[in-house]
């Protein structure tokens, strides 16, 4: 089973951004898969860039439809987007410098991560554009 199920919920009604987060979710459910089993330090950090240059590319793609539609809350947004990218560079370096995770605290913080910013930013854009 998955750190992070997708639910139609999650959708924010356009098609290519809806895909890009499940695809994150995909990646950030391998990734908590792998760190259940004997992985090392290495593999979580290459495995955190790509989750990092898929967010990243999918943060430039969300802000542009923003941008696009006259989102109203879209300063809000994107520092939040600012905000949780620097917290995701941040937990990599610690596993990049440190040497050492934990596997569990480490699964929290991504599904916390994501949860929280779909519940918090993601569900009221997908509330005031609508479906596409």
């Amino acid at each position: 089973m998955g750190l992070i199920i997708w639910r139609q919920e999650f959708s924010v009604g356009d098609a290519e951004i809806d895909l890009e987060h499940q695809a994150l979710i995909e990646s950030i459910n391998t990734l908590h898969r792998s760190t259940c089993e004997c992985v090392t330090r290495r593999q979580v950090v290459d495995a955190l860039n790509e989750i990092y240059a898929q967010i990243a590319a999918h943060f430039a793609h969300e802000e542009t439809f923003m941008r696009e539609s006259h989102y109203r809350l879209y300063a809000e947004h994107k520092t939040d987007h600012d905000t949780l990218l620097v917290d995701l560079r941040d937990i990599m370096d610690e596993v990049d410098e440190d040497g050492e995770y934990e596997e569990r605290q480490l699964s929290i913080d991504l599904d916390r991560w994501f949860s929280d910013h779909f519940h918090t930013h993601d569900l009221k854009l997908h509330n005031e554009s609508g479906s596409h």
